[in-house]
C-alpha cells in the first residue's frame, strides 16, 4: 500500500517540524497577527460552498466566513485577511511552519492528528462523511457494486485510509488513482481515469455542482465514515485556540438566539441576559482573550451567525445544495447535534 505509506511518512515529517515549531508558537499568535496588520488563513484550493475563489480574486465560503469572523473580532474588519490556498498534502506543515494563523479548510478532526501531530482543533463546522461519485451512465448504484473498480482519491487524507477500510471491511477490491490537487483528481475522473470519485459528502456536492453537466454525475446513498471538519490551530498556544473556538460557538449561540447580521445593532438592546453576554452588553468575556468586549458583535454584523452563513455559501438555494433541516448540522435544538458551550 504504497499510497498509505507516503502518506504516514507525511504525517510524521508534519510531527517532527510540528515539534520544532511549538517555541516559535509560545508567541502569542494575537499578537503576531495585530503587528502584521491582517490574520494568514489557510484554505485549499478553490471548492464552491466552502472556500471559493471569485473572478475578482475575493474568497467566500463556510470555512472562509471563519477567517472573516476572526478578522472581524480582531480588527473589525473581515477584509483583513491574506489568504494561502494549500493542497491537502502539505497543509499542516504549512501551519506549523508559521505561515498561516489558522487552517479552515475542510479538515477532519481525528485522534492522531489532535494528539501526535501538534494540532489544535478549535471545534466542529460542519459534520460530514465520505462518500462516492460515479457517472450515471455505469449504472451504478450502490458502493457495493463497486468492487474491482479504480477509485480516484485525494492522497495525504483521511479519505485515502477511509477508502481502504470499507474495501478491505467489505471484502472487495479496487486500485485508487491518486493525486494530492482536487482539481487534477476531478478531472481525471471527467476524462474516465478511474471509476469513481471518492471525497467527503459536502466536496462531492460542491465538486458535482460546478461541472458542465452535474445531471451526468450521482452521489451513491453510503456514507463510510465520520468526517467532523473544522479550523486548526497550532497546538501550545492556547489563547488563539480559544479564540477561534469562541468565535466559532460564538456563531452557532447567535443562531440559537435569534441575532442575525441585521438585527444584531437591535437586539443589543435586549433584556436577555444570554443574548447580553454574546454581544458583550454585559460582562467581559473578551478581556480573557485579548478582544473588545463586543468582538462577537462585530463578528455578527460583519459575517452574521452559522445559519445565515451556511445559508449563503452551501443551502438549498445555492448550486451546492446541502440541505440542512435533519441533518447533523442542525441546531441541538432543531433535531441537529451543533451544541455550542454556554457563553458566559
Amino acid at each position: 500500500m504504497p499510497n498509505l505509506r507516503k502518506t504516514a511518512a507525511l504525517l510524521a515529517f508534519a510531527a517532527a517540524t510540528i515539534g520544532l515549531s511549538m517555541e516559535a508558537s509560545a508567541q502569542a499568535t494575537l499578537a503576531q497577527i495585530k503587528a502584521r496588520g491582517a490574520l494568514n488563513c489557510q484554505v485549499g484550493p478553490s471548492t464552491a460552498g466552502f472556500y471559493s475563489l471569485g473572478a475578482d480574486g475575493s474568497w467566500s465560503g463556510m470555512d472562509v466566513d471563519i477567517c472573516r469572523g476572526l478578522a472581524a473580532a480582531i480588527f473589525d474588519d473581515p477584509k483583513k485577511v491574506q489568504y494561502q490556498s494549500v493542497t491537502s498534502a502539505v497543509r499542516f506543515t504549512a501551519l506549523a511552519n508559521g505561515e498561516s494563523d489558522v487552517l479552515s479548510r475542510t479538515t477532519t478532526w481525528t485522534a492522531v492528528r489532535d494528539t501526535q501531530l501538534g494540532l489544535e482543533f478549535a471545534g466542529v463546522n460542519f459534520y460530514d462523511g465520505q462518500g462516492f461519485m460515479v457517472p450515471k451512465a455505469s449504472n451504478i448504484k450502490s458502493a457495493k457494486e463497486l468492487n474491482g473498480a479504480t477509485v480516484c482519491v485525494l492522497t495525504g487524507t483521511t479519505t485515502e485510509l477511509n477508502l481502504a477500510d470499507y474495501f478491505r471491511a467489505n471484502n472487495m477490491t479496487f486500485k485508487p488513482v491518486t493525486n494530492e490537487n482536487i482539481n487534477v483528481l476531478v478531472e481525471t475522473y471527467l476524462s474516465g481515469g478511474c471509476d469513481a470519485y471518492t471525497n467527503d459528502k459536502s466536496s462531492l456536492a460542491s465538486r458535482r455542482s460546478s461541472l458542465a453537466k452535474p445531471d451526468e454525475h450521482i452521489l451513491l446513498p453510503e456514507t463510510i465514515s465520520k468526517e467532523p471538519l473544522g479550523p486548526v490551530v497550532r497546538h501550545g498556544d492556547a489563547n488563539w485556540g480559544d479564540i477561534v473556538r469562541w468565535t466559532l460557538f460564538g456563531m452557532i449561540e447567535a443562531e440559537e438566539l435569534g441575532v442575525t447580521s441585521a438585527n444584531v445593532a437591535e437586539m443589543a438592546k435586549s433584556a436577555n441576559p444570554n443574548i447580553r453576554r454574546l454581544l458583550g452588553v454585559e460582562g467581559n468575556i473578551g478581556e480573557g482573550m485579548g478582544l473588545p468586549k463586543d468582538f462577537m458583535a462585530r463578528v455578527l454584523k460583519h459575517v452574521g451567525n452559522y445559519g445565515e452563513s451556511y445559508e449563503r455559501n452551501v443551502g438549498v438555494k445555492t448550486p451546492v445544495n446541502i440541505p440542512r433541516d435533519g441533518s447533523l448540522n442542525a441546531l441541538w435544538t432543531k433535531g441537529g447535534i451543533l451544541y455550542p458551550m454556554p457563553f458566559r
